[in-house]
């Protein structure tokens, strides 16, 4: 069977098992979860046989140490899956939820209703452990899904899926509401973004060329963020300690993440007060700091770089922080308004009325006040679990949970009401 056909097939059986998906109870999705957690345990040699081929594959390809720790399934790790599983399984359940509910003059009732998106194509690189993040959460959220891993974590990937099948199939549930592609082609993940036939919504993740190349050529909508360029604005009335903390856990606490600090901006009032002592507490941690023409002159190291303009617009997810003293609020506005990616920025200020200003003016998907921008998280926000992050406006916005994969439906009441 050529790829054309394999995918017709992928899809045909992905949009029966979502209708099948859709009526599925909480019970028997819960039990589900719990079934593929008992898999995943009872499966962990499996698992780390066909890891370690994926493993020396990937050697073999020369890819860098940091690949191979992502693709790497560890005793931790698989025990990890299987936990993820029964939390998920703990979660409320939104499908079936009514909301909103109100008599009309007419005396009909109206109200809304959430229901799962469908089918949900998930594409994303590396590590195996997403494989079963993104099965659950569609599960769980009453969808079916088509997944594709990177070419690296096929062995993992397919392990993982037995296990998925074992669990559904213990649960009553249909087997192809997950189905793992088991093909490493490329040209399924063009056909996959291109059949809105059969796959309501697509969820990239991985690198930015990866996600800009399926934003570009998809034909499904897309749920997605490119950049993460976040900025944590340093005011004129902030509490400098507390500034301090906020601007080191946000840069240092993970570099390689969409929630990590890029940028710092501080009000030109306390800057001479607030960065050489910050700065110098950067360098010691091996950060490399890129700033302004003043920031330069206040802190007065040799070590502090010049930045560019490129600077300001670039996501480093590394050990690297750009860092502009800027004139006032707006300054601080107008920076965050032309270099931002939308993703996450915060305010450190004691100011109350900066602080509700600076919510409402700044249009990014998490907008914080006091708190490091690592917090922009699913599980932090208490979601449970997410599958993405998304910077885009229409339907999900932000950490993406199990309400990010459902959708709203009108219900109407009536008693033979008729319109007049």
């Amino acid at each position: 069977m050529n790829v054309t056909d394999y995918m017709q097939q992928v899809g045909q059986q992905a949009r029966k098992a979502a209708s099948e998906m859709a009526v599925a109870t909480c019970a028997h999705k819960d039990a589900a979860l719990r079934h593929i957690a008992d898999q995943i345990e009872a499966s962990s040699a499996e698992l780390t046989q066909a890891n370690a081929l994926d493993l020396d594959a990937a050697e073999t390809r020369g890819l860098d140490s940091a690949m191979l720790d992502r693709l790497r399934l560890t005793p931790e790790r698989i025990a990890a899956m299987a936990e993820g599983c029964r939390q998920v399984a703990e979660l409320p359940d939104p499908v079936g939820e009514i909301s909103d509910m109100s008599y009309r003059p007419s005396g009909i009732q109206v109200g809304k209703m959430r229901v799962p998106l469908g089918v949900i194509g998930i594409i994303y690189e590396s590590r195996p452990n997403v494989t079963v993040d993104a099965a659950i959460l569609c599960i769980k959220s009453g969808n079916a899904t088509v997944l594709r891993g990177g070419s690296e974590a096929a062995h993992s990937n397919q392990a993982i899926a037995s296990c998925i099948a074992k669990g559904m199939h213990a649960a009553g549930l249909p087997t192809q509401a997950v189905q793992i592609l088991k093909t490493t082609d490329r040209d399924a993940v063009g056909l996959m973004i291109r059949m809105p036939e059969y796959v309501d919504v697509i969820v990239p993740r991985g690198g930015k060329g990866l996600i800009e190349r399926i934003s570009r050529e998809a034909t499904v909508p897309v749920i997605k963020h490119l950049d993460g360029i976040c900025h944590v604005y340093v005011d004129a009335d902030a509490d400098l300690a507390k500034a301090k903390s906020i601007a080191f856990n946000a840069k240092t606490h993970r570099y390689g993440v969409c929630n990590a600090m890029e940028t710092l901006l501080v009000h030109q009032q306390v800057a001479a007060q607030f960065l050489p002592d910050l700065c110098a507490q950067y360098l010691t941690h091996g950060v490399e700091l890129r700033g302004c023409d003043l920031t330069r002159e206040l802190v007065n190291d040799d070590r502090l770089l010049a930045a560019t303009d490129q600077d300001w617009g670039t996501e480093y997810l590394a050990a690297v922080l750009s860092i502009k003293v800027v004139a006032d609020f707006a300054s601080a506005i107008e920076h965050i308004t032309t270099y931002s990616s939308a993703h996450t920025e915060s305010i450190i200020t004691e100011n109350y009325t900066t602080a509700r200003q600076f919510l409402r003016t700044v249009d990014s998907s998490s907008v914080m006040v006091n708190a490091s921008t690592r917090f922009a998280d699913g599980f932090e926000y208490g979601l449970g679990a997410e599958i993405g992050i998304s910077t885009d406006k229409l339907h999900a916005r932000g950490p993406v949970g199990l309400q990010g994969l459902t959708s709203e439906k009108y219900i109407v009441f009536g008693d033979g009401h008729i319109r007049v």
